[in-house]
């Protein structure tokens, strides 16, 4: 009797396990060929296990045909890094002010993120393609607050060529935030920027930047205020009534720059949640905020 019970709870196991993949479904066949462009970094990549979750999803999508792009950011081992160094970390609205030994630190120490990050997808057994700096994806021009930001930089453009080839492998692009300018320096690039500019140059379906918050709130650390949907015109009221603070703003700002480039939906997710981008994209309900047109 008590095999027979537990044959029974294992084949209702199963069962549960068959009706997700069919209710996932239309969102894999809707979804076939798109490109999801996500961010990640900021304070939620100092997490092992939602890196590991993260990393999973994404293998996961390329699985399934899908084309998922990650960019990443590695802002708490910069500035670790540079204590360790001797040096101070200054920021003027958000933005690290970079001069050219820092400059120096920040591309190694991304290019390191880079490595460890394509080191765990292959284990997580996925085909993936590191893209920093030197390969060129990612063309700078000096930001326009150079003279005091220094080395910082804003994106040109994004040459898609190594992007479009690594799609064609079923390999993942993990791309460092570090751009490339004409005169050969590299400069230092808010990786939410770079991210919008990759949804955008790449047509992506969705841009998603995963966050260590749940998404936009009504009110500050009450998660039950979530808001689920807005649309760029909703965000820009709360943006003006400063109901979007700190650093939620360069990500609200970069949603709604990807929106305006053609990128279809763009979504704000709490990376520590098991399997946030599986979530998001393949339920209806979602679990973060999504921005629209």
């Amino acid at each position: 009797m008590t095999d027979y019970s537990e044959r029974s709870e294992v084949m209702e196991e199963s069962i549960r396990k068959a009706d997700i993949l069919i209710e996932a479904l239309p969102y894999l066949q809707a979804f076939r060929g798109k490109v999801i462009v996500a961010k990640y970094g900021g304070s939620a990549i100092d997490n092992p296990a939602a890196i590991r979750g993260i990393l999973q999803d994404l293998v996961f999508l390329s699985a399934v045909g899908i084309h998922p792009v990650l960019v990443h950011g590695g802002g708490p081992m910069i500035t670790r890094k540079l204590s360790a160094a001797g040096k101070g970390t200054a920021f003027i609205d958000g933005m690290r002010v970079t001069d050219r030994e820092t400059m120096r630190i920040v591309s190694r120490e991304l290019d390191a993120v880079n490595r460890r990050l394509t080191a765990q997808v292959k284990t997580l057994g996925g085909c993936v393609d590191g893209i920093t700096a030197h390969r060129g994806v990612i063309v700078a021009r000096p930001h326009p607050r150079a003279h005091q930001l220094g080395c910082v930089g804003s994106v040109q453009t994004v040459r898609t060529g190594a992007l479009r080839e690594a799609f064609l492998r079923q390999a993942i692009p993990v791309l460092s935030p570090v751009g490339k300018g004409p005169d050969g320096r590299l400069y230092n690039i808010n990786a939410d920027h770079v991210a919008s500019e990759v949804a955008v140059h790449l047509k992506a379906e969705k841009f998603v930047l995963l966050t260590n918050v749940r998404g936009i709130l009504r009110q500050p650390n009450d998660v039950s205020s979530l808001i689920s949907t807005l649309s760029i015109r909703e965000t820009t009221i709360l943006l003006e009534r400063q109901v979007i603070q700190e650093g939620m703003i360069p990500k609200v700002k970069a949603c709604i720059d990807a929106l305006r480039g053609g990128v279809k939906k763009t979504h704000i997710i709490d990376a520590a949640v098991p399997h946030a981008m599986l979530l998001e994209i393949f339920t209806k309900r979602g679990i973060g905020t999504e921005l629209i047109r």
